[in-house]
């Protein structure tokens, strides 16, 4: 019988409406993760173009800083005084440069994406890590003879007084920072994320072997002794996740090692006054 027809003479009834059927919830689609989200987030092409700025920076701070002693007719006895400047300088444009990558490209901080991120080791294991890894290459020295020949760096330190403090300094302060945020901070999570933490970690201390090798005298022995310590820094990194352990381990190796030469600076002295 139709709802609408009369029943006992009385005005037809409309009929109720059905209740409007809800949607059920769609569930979320799974997409791919968009290039800021992963980590880390930047690409073989900011690696290749922070590789490119790399020698147009450490010239650009020779340049600054010969220019600065011509015009103002500067001259300096000891050649730290100058090397250690443009190295600075040198460093400030590269990772000025990078941090403009980070923040105009994918608006991200430079130092949290470096892994500038608390330590999960008590500081002071993470320095006893730096004092163990230099004593030991130090006796792997020892043990796969070391050229004595002359080379830039053991100039430098033979120059000894103001050089050698400001080696030092700059080799336990500035050096380790700049390394550690290049070689563990920067290249190290990208080939980790890509070939997994082995690989990850021995392709940067090799590079960074490498890097060091001109200034040994183009020793190998000297390059594979660097390149073992830059993997330590570099499972360091890999296992507390933080780029700050990794630079104060570089920096505990590099004061025993300052330590180590300022002890045989003296002793040669000594004998041969």
């Amino acid at each position: 019988m139709n709802n609408t027809e009369p029943i006992n003479g009385e005005e037809p009834r409309p009929a109720p409406a059905e209740p409007a059927e809800t949607p059920e919830p769609q569930a979320p689609r799974l997409t791919e993760p968009a290039a800021s989200s992963r980590d880390p987030f930047w690409s073989y092409t900011d690696l290749l173009l922070f590789i490119g700025l790399t020698i147009p920076s450490m010239l650009l701070g020779v340049l600054l800083v010969k220019s600065v002693m011509a015009i103002f007719h500067l001259h300096t006895a000891a050649t730290v005084l100058e090397l250690l400047p443009e190295q600075i300088i040198g460093y400030l444009l590269l990772f000025g440069a990078l941090r403009l990558i980070f923040r105009l490209e994918y608006g991200r901080p430079f130092w949290q994406s470096l892994g500038w991120t608390p330590m999960r080791l008590p500081a002071a294991q993470v320095a006893i890590a730096g004092v163990a890894t230099a004593l030991g290459v130090a006796m792997a020295g020892s043990v796969i003879h070391l050229p004595e020949g002359p080379n830039p760096m053991k100039d430098l330190v033979m120059q000894g007084g103001v050089s050698l403090v400001l080696l030092a300094a700059f080799g336990v302060g500035v050096a380790p920072l700049c390394e550690e945020l290049a070689f563990r901070g920067f290249l190290q999570p990208l080939l980790v994320r890509s070939f997994g933490g082995v690989v990850g970690i021995l392709v940067p201390a090799v590079a960074f072997g490498l890097l060091h090798y001109p200034e040994y005298g183009n020793s190998w022995r000297h390059a594979l002794l660097l390149s073992a310590a830059g993997a330590c820094f570099g499972a360091m990194r890999h296992f507390t996740r933080s780029t700050k352990a990794a630079v104060l381990m570089h920096a505990a190796y590099n004061g025993v090692l300052f330590l180590l030469l300022a002890i045989a600076l003296a002793s040669e002295r000594n004998l041969h006054p």
